[in-house]
């Protein structure tokens, strides 16, 4: 399958910027047998494109400088990915990163008395381990419903799991927590997913990857109760949110900004 993908991403300032500075993490991955890049580009206007890198999760990152009394930045993101029949297996773990760093709490993923108990919740009683995170995943959207609204980009995953609701970056969370304190290495992936009843979407997706012995990864999105098929293009992976947002940066000056996404995802 090969998916088509516009992602524009407006800021409005109401003030000139003196200066800032975006990060971007809006290349997907190439992997053999799995996704390839056809063809990408990243248009800037407003800003200049600064340095392209791979980080240490073999993120593509691209640093983007806002010219001097800018009142808007325009990233437009877009290009071809052909996809193949995987069913949520990424297979052996690969990367600079050693495996047990995915074992590693983070601020966002630490697993308090919330996460622990979620886990005591889930009991013995599976087949096998994989059988037990397909069980967390369901438990997880059984108890967090998907709400829009109800956290932000710093929520952790104890407050999202003591709380009323929450997004997929929640649900990610709340999953990585508990699957390292079941001893499993596990990571959080943000891209693209292309929904069956629209092209028009107002914001990326994301999922989780555990990593289990003699299979090596799997995707588990727990918004949508299923492994990431053929309609999902993986972009960035890392421990947490922080380490994969598509957008990330720092700015002088009082100006405030206007965030307008806009996203397309169709075959």
């Amino acid at each position: 399958m090969r998916l088509f993908v516009e992602h524009i991403t407006r800021y409005h300032y109401d003030a000139p910027v003196r200066y800032a500075l975006q990060q971007l993490k809006m290349t997907p991955k190439d992997r053999p047998g799995q996704q390839h890049v056809v063809n990408w580009a990243i248009d800037i206007e407003g800003g200049t494109q600064q340095l392209h890198y791979t980080d240490h999760h073999g993120n593509g990152v691209d640093l983007i400088a806002v010219e001097g009394g800018a009142s808007e930045l325009i990233i437009r993101c877009h290009g071809e990915v052909e996809l193949q029949s995987w069913d949520g297996v990424i297979g052996p773990h690969r990367g600079a990163m050693p495996l047990w760093t995915f074992l590693r709490p983070t601020p966002l993923t630490r697993a308090g008395r919330g996460v622990r108990g979620l886990v005591a919740q889930l009991g013995r009683d599976h087949a096998s381990d994989i059988e037990r995170a397909h069980a967390l995943s369901a438990l997880i959207i059984d108890r967090l419903a998907y709400r829009i609204g109800i956290t932000n980009a710093e929520t952790t995953a104890e407050q999202a799991l003591a709380g009323e609701g929450g997004v997929c970056q929640d649900h990610a969370h709340i999953f990585i927590a508990a699957m390292r304190h079941l001893g499993h290495p596990a990571r959080y992936v943000s891209g693209y997913l292309m929904m069956n009843d629209r092209t028009q979407q107002d914001a990326t997706h994301a999922w989780a990857e555990a990593h289990f012995d003699h299979i090596g990864w799997i995707g588990f999105d727990v918004s949508n109760g299923h492994s990431p098929d053929q309609r999902y293009i993986r972009v960035a992976t890392g421990l947490d949110y922080r380490d994969a947002a598509p957008v990330r940066g720092m700015r002088y000056g009082a100006a405030q900004e206007n965030l307008v996404v806009q996203l397309q995802v169709q075959q």
